[in-house]
């Protein structure tokens, strides 16, 4: 070529340049379809990882059942704090804790001041209906014996065109006196100091006995009754005495 740069060749080389320049800036980067590839990959190595490492921090571990045993200690547990509550309601009435002892391991929902509570209110109710001659109420309250015995003296008392006018004052006191637990059904007796306003008047309205302003303590012993094994939570009043 005589030492001399034939310009043809120098347009070669720079043109072979420039398509070297540009297959590296192209092949040499990378797209976003590239990298969210690689970041998949990669999350899929880190997941294989954790399952061969234990699991993962993310992983939230259900509650696990109580073992059989577990479950028998916690009942145990309730039965001694039920029993213990018995023993410290009775107050050194032995005969009185045997039989409240006696319910309670028949009947674990058993709480004796729950129930004192439930027969106070049941007491209030039963002497209003019967003074109102509220036969609907007292029906769900009474045992069928002394359902019948109360429904007759309502009876009678209508019979004669008498009503009772009375005013319940409030319960001053009510103790538990006794407690058994007889072929599956638990009776507790329950000694009531209440106080009534009470008058019964005739058909003209004139008072026959009592008194319509003068408060008057009355003293009941009811015992009340339950199946321990029915599904039925309320007691029912079975019998009544006087005092002695």
């Amino acid at each position: 070529m005589d030492g001399k740069i034939d310009i043809f060749t120098i347009m070669f080389l720079v043109l072979a340049v420039v398509i070297i320049l540009k297959l590296r800036s192209v092949l040499g980067r990378r797209t976003n379809d590239d990298e969210a590839r690689i970041d998949r990959k990669a999350a899929l190595e880190r997941a294989r990882a954790a399952g061969k490492n234990g699991a993962s921090d993310k992983v939230v571990a259900l509650p696990r059942r109580d073992r059989p045993e577990q479950a028998g200690e916690a009942t145990a547990t309730a039965s001694t704090a039920a029993e213990e509550r018995v023993r410290t309601f009775a107050g050194g009435d032995r005969n009185l804790e045997e039989g409240l002892l006696s319910v309670v391991r028949a009947d674990r929902s058993f709480d004796p001041e729950g129930f004192l509570k439930g027969a106070r209110q049941a007491y209030e109710m039963i002497v209003t209906a019967f003074a109102e001659g509220n036969r609907k109420a007292l029906r769900s309250l009474l045992s069928k014996e002394v359902f019948d015995g109360f429904a007759g003296a309502i009876s009678d008392r209508e019979a004669r065109g008498e009503i009772i006018d009375q005013s319940f004052v409030g319960i001053n006191k009510a103790d538990l006196l006794e407690a058994e637990l007889k072929n599956g059904t638990a009776h507790v007796t329950v000694k009531f100091v209440s106080e009534l306003i009470s008058a019964t008047r005739d058909r003209a309205g004139a008072v026959i006995s009592g008194d319509t302003k003068k408060i008057k303590e009355v003293v009941d012993i009811w015992t009340f009754a339950r199946e321990v094994a029915s599904r039925d939570p309320n007691w029912r009043l079975i019998a009544t005495q006087a005092p002695s």
